[in-house]
């Protein structure tokens, strides 16, 4: 006795053992499906590479504000956006978000939402006060100048007064030691040397001087005559300086006053550049139409000759890229919000959004949805966000779900009832599949595996293949019962242990070939791949043991209970009982009996056909593939509990890409030291030129003025050179030769920028911990449109030029959408590895269990052929049908094999058994094509309607999937009944039992290989 038949006569001998092992296990591993965990982030598809790596270096060692931040991209449309009406609706909108108890905790403590209205309110308020500050500035300047001047002019009065004074002292001296001197000469003489104007008057006091102090008799007599020679002649000039001191006086309090002034419109300019949002309102409540678009005209004007934006770069930024400069009028303007998300990571950078983030977002879009024309005074606001993504990623996968699971077991119900027309069987059948859906999810939770958008196929995927179990072992049971093999047993355990005995080495067969079809994908380098294969292979296994053991064995006791009590529990197999479908099961044995060459070269040329077309399709990997269409609208009348959600996502993000520069589309340039440092004028050099390489390419983003949004080390100097004097001065000394690029002391340059703008230079330049400069970086933003091959070559032949032919810079192209572009390239790698690995791996299998089962390790080739072409058939439809290589149809090779080859072992097996019975090649073909393809189609069909349910799925790659699944399982069903025919007839007349006849009968065994 074989070891299969004494385990076989464990199960039907020892059946309630068997059903109390097999509960207290279901029982085990279904505990940890509840600890399952869910995840619709695209991150968990990157693997290693130097593109994700160096991404994550960006995120760590630059910064542009605050850490773990992510951007709300809210568009609003109207007859005119840039009107009043409109720009105050837009700020009401704006209160509305702040005041918000979901949203308002998620904001940024600075310019967390930003516009077009907030942009002129900000612009008008600082125009206002400027105006004020230019003008009592000028009044500063003015006054100050003269004071100087005027205390300057005094100083020099003063001292021409003394100096006077002192010569007419002399004079006064000169005449009191000799009487006989001109007193008016000596007048004649002052005057003549002093630019003090003397009159006569001045004269007449001098003389009287003059006199007193010859006439002196005591020195007080000639001290009161030198007085009236010095200071009684200089009284007037002295009182006229002294008027003027006074009037100086004044100008200064004036000027003090002024200076105060000055500085409290300083401070009130400062402020104006983040006025409140009440201030803003206020601000646009006060100006008329005219007074609005003349702001309008300032901020979006068109270029003036220099070349550079005639208004502010960033409100075009605001704008459709088709806007017109200068214009005042438009459809519609973008609203930015800025949220701080709770997670580890920078939300723009990974695509995960937090519970709260994803909350608010959600609270944005159903505030937008409430009537904005009455609340806002807007027609319409589009919400676009990561969390509104990751919401409808998730909830696509919840819908696909709850459509699809009950839309897969009704048809395997209906398939079920075709081929058993028995409830008690379809009840055991339902059985089966719960258990084994218990199994695996059980599996998934202890193993700590998240429930991604792959694994919403594995329960459709499990109904489908698991049913095929059962189709076959109570098909098989049937026949042994009914005698339709040639042979009847009369007991109910009986019939199972010979059905059990017949199809078991096929079922482990089977399940060996598909557990290898999964597990190829353990070669992808894409985790959810990986385990997307563990669970599955998982899952069949499961399926083997529930319907080889927990299934059989309730059988046997449920038949046996009733039979006992009068019961007939015979049923007639599948396809065994004649008619229409014995005839058309039978005619790829009767076209293998006729011309089987011809059956083969017509497969050979329809699977040449197919491989050319597998060479065409395309591999796609991107996050507009995950996000929903609206669905049909049959769907919303299905009950509550099935009725999918709104998807509105899709729809916004085609609209964005289009209009709007998408905050998180960009790609990164990181530049690192590799012998020359990056602070040096050669690297500069680099940078400009691919600086201007990324604002010429064609995959970068073109505002309405026709400015790039580019940023680099470049870009920053230059702009913070633009407003700040200090800086420019530094700026300027570096660059000798006048190009915009510094060429020497390069380092002290970024020194000078971190010191007066250190937000914006930590953004673009990286610092070790010994404050050395180790890497920068250009960020460039991209056309949401552009494809992901467009933008990689683009960035990578940027980087290239970075490099240089000369090496010493390191340059990594990196970004979102490079990263994606490298999960695909990697899928198409899945593709072919997991091809290769699991026709290999089935080919050796099948030919070493067939040279040990069967004699004949041929038989193993010949029954994977049908499969492999197959295959190419497969590939060829998807070109045809213009579906791609994604995340689920990239596992389609290994899953046709895999799959496929099960219809192909089922009648190789069935073939070999009722050979060895009647020794008659066309009866054997018969009854295995007529019996086994009874079953093979009953399987078939449910297979096919269970994965063709998911063509009702609401996540595209599901819909996509469940099509080019359910064709697969028609092609390896007609391969099997169509081709393997003729390929087991040329094998049995040229390599098997038959070569050494000229008849079909013969008793001999299948000859060795």
């Amino acid at each position: 006795m074989s070891r299969v038949d004494r385990f076989v006569g464990a199960i039907t001998g020892h059946t309630r053992i068997a059903i109390a092992l097999m509960l207290v296990a279901t029982v085990v591993l279904g505990a940890g499906a509840g600890m399952i965990e869910q995840s619709s982030s695209l991150d968990q598809f990157q693997s290693d590479s130097p593109e994700s790596e160096k991404l994550s270096y960006i995120n760590g060692n630059f910064s542009t504000g605050p850490n773990n931040t992510t951007t709300v991209q809210l568009i609003v449309r109207d007859d005119n956006v840039l009107d009043k009406e409109s720009m105050l609706g837009i700020l009401a909108l704006e209160q509305e978000l702040r005041e918000n108890e979901t949203i308002e905790p998620t904001l940024a403590d600075n310019n967390s939402v930003v516009g077009i209205p907030n942009i002129v309110a900000t612009a008008a308020i600082q125009q206002e006060v400027g105006g004020d500050l230019q003008r009592t500035n000028a009044e500063f300047q003015r006054l100050n100048s003269s004071v100087a001047q005027e205390r300057a002019a005094l100083e020099n009065r003063s001292q021409t007064l003394n100096a006077t004074a002192k010569d007419l002292q002399r004079a006064l001296a000169a005449l009191q030691q000799n009487p006989d001197a001109s007193v008016e000469a000596a007048f004649e003489q002052v005057r003549s040397n002093t630019s003090v104007e003397l009159d006569e008057e001045d004269f007449g006091t001098f003389q009287q001087a003059a006199q007193g102090v010859r006439n002196a008799q005591n020195q007080s007599q000639a001290q009161q005559a030198y007085q009236l020679g010095t200071q009684g002649v200089l009284a007037d000039q002295y009182q006229s300086l002294q008027q003027r001191g006074a009037d100086l006086q004044e100008d200064g309090e004036r000027l003090r006053e002024l200076g105060s002034e000055l500085q409290a419109l300083n401070a009130e300019f400062q402020n104006a550049s983040t006025p409140t949002l009440e201030e803003q309102r206020a601000q646009l409540e006060s100006m008329n139409e005219s007074e609005i678009d003349q702001v309008l005209g300032l901020l979006l004007g068109e270029s003036d000759d220099s070349g550079g934006s005639g208004g502010s770069f960033s409100a075009f930024a605001f704008m459709p890229t088709s806007f017109e400069e200068g214009s005042t009028d438009a459809e519609a303007t973008m609203l930015v919000v800025t949220q701080v998300s709770d997670s580890g990571s920078t939300a723009e950078a990974t695509g995960q959004s937090s519970d709260a983030i994803t909350n608010s977002q959600l609270a944005m879009q159903d505030l937008a949805n409430e009537n904005p024309t009455e609340q806002f005074s807007v027609n319409d606001v589009l919400v676009f966000g990561s969390g509104i993504i990751a919401e409808e990623t998730t909830q696509s996968m919840t819908d696909s779900l709850a459509i699809v699971g009950p839309l897969a077991l009704l048809f395997v119900v209906v398939a079920l009832v075709v081929a058993y027309r028995d409830v008690i069987d379809i009840l055991l059948g339902l059985l089966g599949i719960g258990a084994v859906l218990v199994w695996t999810f059980g599996f998934m939770g202890w193993a700590g595996i998240a429930f991604n958008q792959l694994f919403v196929a594995v329960p459709v995927l499990l109904i489908g293949l698991s049913i095929d179990y059962a189709i076959h072992v109570f098909m098989r049971h049937r026949e042994e019962r009914t005698g339709s093999t040639g042979a009847s047993t009369d007991t109910v355990r009986g019939s199972m242990r010979v059905a059990l005995t017949g199809v078991g080495i096929a079922l482990v067969w089977v399940t060996a070939t598909t557990v290898i079809g999964f597990l190829s994908n353990l070669t992808s380098p894409l985790p959810p791949i990986q385990e997307f294969g563990v669970v599955s292979a998982f899952g069949i296994t499961a399926a083997l043991l529930v319907f080889g053991v927990l299934i059989p064995a309730l059988k046997i006791e449920i038949d046996g209970f009733l039979e006992g009590r009068g019961w007939n529990r015979k049923k007639q197999a599948f396809g065994t009982g004649g008619g229409r479908f014995s005839s058309v099961l039978a005619a790829g044995s009767s076209a293998a009996r006729r011309a089987p060459f011809v059956v083969i070269l017509v497969a050979l040329l329809i699977s040449a056909g197919g491989a050319y077309g597998a060479s065409q399709v395309d591999t796609s990997f991107s996050q507009e593939d995950f996000l929903a269409d609206d669905p049909p609208e049959w769907t919303y009348e299905l009950p509550e509990p099935l009725k999918p959600s709104d998807y509105s996502a899709k729809e916004n993000l085609d609209y964005v890409n289009e209009n709007f520069l998408r905050q998180d589309s960009q790609a990164q340039i990181l530049v690192e030291s590799d012998g020359t440092s990056v602070a040096s004028a050669a690297a500069l050099e680099r940078i400009d030129t691919a600086q201007t390489a990324a604002a010429d390419s064609d995959v970068t983003v073109v505002l309405s003025n026709g400015e790039v949004d580019v940023r680099s080390p470049l870009s920053v100097m230059q702009s913070v050179a633009a407003t700040n004097e200090t800086f420019n001065a530094t700026f300027a000394a570096a660059d000798t030769d006048g190009d915009g690029v510094p060429d020497q002391n390069v380092a002290d340059v970024y020194d000078a920028l971190f010191a007066v703008a250190p937000d914006q230079a930590a953004g673009v330049i990286a610092q070790n911990g010994d404050g050395e400069y180790e890497a920068v970086r250009l960020v460039v933003s991209t056309k949401g449109s552009a494809s992901m091959d467009a933008v990689t070559e683009e960035m990578r032949a940027i980087a290239q030029e970075v490099e240089g032919d000369d090496g010493g810079l390191t340059a990594t192209a990196t970004g979102q959408t490079i990263l994606f572009k490298i999960v695909s390239d990697q899928l198409l790698e899945t593709v072919v590895q997991s091809l290769i690995i699991t026709l290999v791996a089935t080919f050796l299998f099948l030919m070493l269990t067939y040279r040990i089962t069967e004699g004949s390790a041929t038989l193993g080739a010949v029954t994977l052929l049908p499969v492999a072409l197959s295959v190419t058939w497969i590939l060829g439809t998807m070109y045809l049908l213009g579906i791609p290589f994604n995340i689920l149809t990239g596992m389609i090779t290994s899953l046709t094999v895999g799959l496929g080859v099960a219809y192909s072992i089922h009648l190789s097996e069935r073939f070999n058994q009722e050979l060895d019975r009647t020794g008659d090649l066309w009866e054997s073909m018969r009854r295995a094509v007529t019996g086994t393809g009874g079953a093979l189609l009953g399987s078939a069909a449910t297979t096919v309607g269970g994965f063709g349910v998911l063509a009702f799925a609401i996540l595209p790659p599901l819909q996509q999937f469940g099509i080019i699944t359910g064709l697969t399982i028609i092609y390896a069903f007609l391969a099997s009944v169509l081709v393997l025919p003729s390929l087991l007839v040329v094998w049995y007349r040229y390599l098997g039992p038959g070569r050494s006849t000229e008849t079909g009968t013969t008793t001999a065994t299948p000859a060795e290989d």
